[in-house]
């Protein structure tokens, strides 16, 4: 089915069924009867957490007006938090995200697989959600068992060397700067990674692919582009897409060819890129930025979350990469590109010039290895410090 016929029935649905949407829609002289068609539903008026979210009360926001099973909250980047309530049916969804990135790139079905979840614990909306979702796949019968320290890194490091001899393979979930210092503790503290097969899974924040290749081979990974993936989510609806291996080989291509990027994506510093569902997660583009559409404990219509980006069709993106000499060593799913640059409330702007959460963390990567080159330089000198 068009996911373009599926989302003006979801707007039906909640128009119909979610209190705040209906009292929403009154406000812009909006009705029902007037939506009909794709082309109807893109002149809908945006969703926002100050013109929608924030201005009704939690019940009203829900289906039906009633609040689900679970809330989760968000940090509260872009403010003040916000409640988030889910189902079991939401997380069931967004599970196939997570199905996606376990069966494809890491082989969950046929490997035993320790999930260990590294994302804070709580009222949090990263921790919990992924132990639920990993849970979902260990009922569908894949052979992935989890284990929660959340962000208490010395759990962290104490119940790996302990349970991962008994798995094929152990997956760390987090945010990435607090993974690498995982991994490098680790490292300090005489862990084997790699005995262990680790794989990664991340979210909260985009890295370079200088990163993703540090951390590949501190781990000792064999193959980046099946054995990390990032997940891009949100609070308010949890992972609207994911790396796959085919989005990977790409960034990858694209990370030594900055004028190929611009080409592509309209500017030469790397987005986030990855592959997501319309039929779950409906993206639209609106001046330079991104919006999407979703059934969740909040039922979101052309919600706008504010994340510069954009969307590549697939055939379109495979047309670009042959043209210029790229052909990626897997096929992938025929799923479209979604490419996310951020928020540009995160970039500081310094004397002309825009600094980027990934260049401070590039940055600093880059620091480190010139304070440890110039230690050793020292020590060698006679310098004892």
């Amino acid at each position: 089915m068009d996911p373009r016929h599926d989302v003006v029935e979801l707007f039906h649905r909640v128009a119909v069924s979610v209190p705040a949407y209906g009292a929403f829609l009154a406000e812009h002289g909006v009705t029902t009867d007037q939506i009909k068609t794709y082309e109807d539903f893109v002149r809908l008026p945006l969703t926002t957490k100050d013109n929608y979210t924030r201005r009704h009360p939690l019940p009203d926001l829900c289906r039906d007006g009633t609040i689900g099973d679970m809330i989760a909250v968000s940090s509260g980047s872009t403010g003040t938090p916000s409640f988030w309530p889910r189902s079991t049916a939401d997380e069931q969804l967004i599970a196939e995200r997570f199905e996606q990135v376990f069966r494809d790139a890491f082989r969950a079905a046929e490997r035993r697989t320790l999930a260990v979840i590294c994302f804070a614990l709580g009222t949090w909306v990263g921790g919990l959600f992924t132990l639920n979702c990993c849970r979902h796949l260990a009922a569908k019968g894949y052979p992935i068992t989890a284990v929660a320290p959340g962000s208490d890194k010395r759990e962290i490091l104490r119940v790996i060397p302990e349970l991962a001899p008994h798995f094929d393979q152990v997956v760390l979930l987090g945010y990435p700067p607090f993974l690498k210092d995982v991994i490098d503790s680790g490292t300090a503290q005489g862990l084997p990674w790699a005995d262990y097969s680790i794989k990664l899974v991340t979210a909260g924040e985009t890295f370079s692919e200088e990163w993703r290749t540090l951390v590949a081979e501190r781990t000792a990974m064999t193959d980046p582009s099946h054995d990390t993936a990032s997940l891009y989510g949100t609070a308010d609806a949890g992972v609207l897409g994911n790396e796959t291996p085919l989005s990977i080989q790409i960034r990858r291509f694209l990370a030594s060819r900055p004028e190929t990027a611009r080409e592509l994506f309209g500017e030469s510093r790397l987005p986030t890129l990855v592959q997501y569902d319309p039929r779950v997660r409906f993206f639209e583009e609106h001046d330079g930025t991104l919006l999407f559409t979703g059934d969740n404990g909040i039922p979101l219509i052309r919600y706008h979350i504010a994340d510069e980006g954009g969307l590549i069709p697939h055939d379109r993106m495979l047309g670009f990469l042959y043209e210029h000499g790229f052909h990626p060593r897997v096929e992938g799913p025929d799923l479209p590109f979604a490419y996310i640059f951020g928020r540009s409330h995160f970039t500081v702007s310094y004397y002309g010039a825009n600094i980027y959460p990934e260049n401070i963390g590039s940055g600093n990567h880059s620091f480190k290895i010139a304070n440890r080159r110039k230690d050793r330089q020292l020590h060698m000198a006679g310098a004892d410090f």
